[in-house]
């Protein structure tokens, strides 16, 4: 008989839903996809829908977020306010998903 993964193991401790599916996450290495997901759908909302309709490309790579827009002026705008929008980032998603934000 062949031994089970640890996170296919049953135990008799029961334990909240919430707490099962963030240890469900994590053991299938997809909170960080998930993560994103949520960071790239939830743009326009942070945002606003001026600088949304311009962004063309968004991507994390080592905790740091890449964004391509296809306004030079707003790209430059928004570089300069580069800690702005890390912060509106971080109060919503926390200081773990990202810790730089490029803008090309």
């Amino acid at each position: 008989m062949r031994n089970k993964p640890a996170f296919f193991k049953r135990t008799s401790d029961t334990t909240p839903i919430k707490e099962a599916i963030d240890k469900m996450l994590q053991n299938f290495r997809i909170k960080d996809k998930l993560e994103a997901y949520e960071l790239k759908s939830s743009w326009e909302e942070m945002m606003g829908g001026p600088i949304a309709r311009r962004t063309e490309k968004m991507y994390i790579k080592n905790n740091v977020l890449y964004v391509k827009l296809n306004s030079a002026p707003l790209r430059h705008e928004l570089t300069i306010k580069r800690k702005k929008v890390l912060e509106i980032i971080k109060k919503r998603f926390g200081d773990r998903l990202v810790q730089e934000v490029l803008f090309y």
